[in-house]
């Protein structure tokens, strides 16, 4: 259950963090308003928050192994949201970089 919490824990922080930046850069950059801003500066709290929540104790290992589902996430959320179509590169990248996250966090340790 630990694992199963952890993924999804990750999952959440991803969608706060990716959509609070992609809220601020649609109310700078599209011209979409504050109103987007402050709700991507909400959200961007609401990521900190939920990274607080791993089982792990360790700071910089939370969001180290968090960096590799940000850039999965990332070329997810621009797939859906944004019409991005990944490359073959940004997809072997983009499962180095999620072997990395799991190895970083799931590893056996004594």
């Amino acid at each position: 259950m630990s694992l199963l919490r952890s993924i999804l824990l990750f999952v959440l922080a991803a969608v706060f963090e990716i959509g609070g930046a992609w809220l601020v850069w649609q109310g700078i950059r599209e011209q979409r308003g504050w109103v987007w801003v402050g709700l991507g500066v909400i959200a961007l709290g609401l990521y900190g928050f939920v990274a607080t929540l791993q089982p792990d104790a360790h700071f910089g290992r939370i969001l180290a192994a968090y960096g590799g589902v940000f850039v999965v996430g990332s070329l997810a959320w621009g797939m859906v949201f944004d019409g991005y179509q990944p490359d073959r590169y940004d997809i072997m990248g983009a499962a180095v970089c999620l072997v990395g996250m799991a190895v970083i966090m799931y590893a056996p340790r004594p």
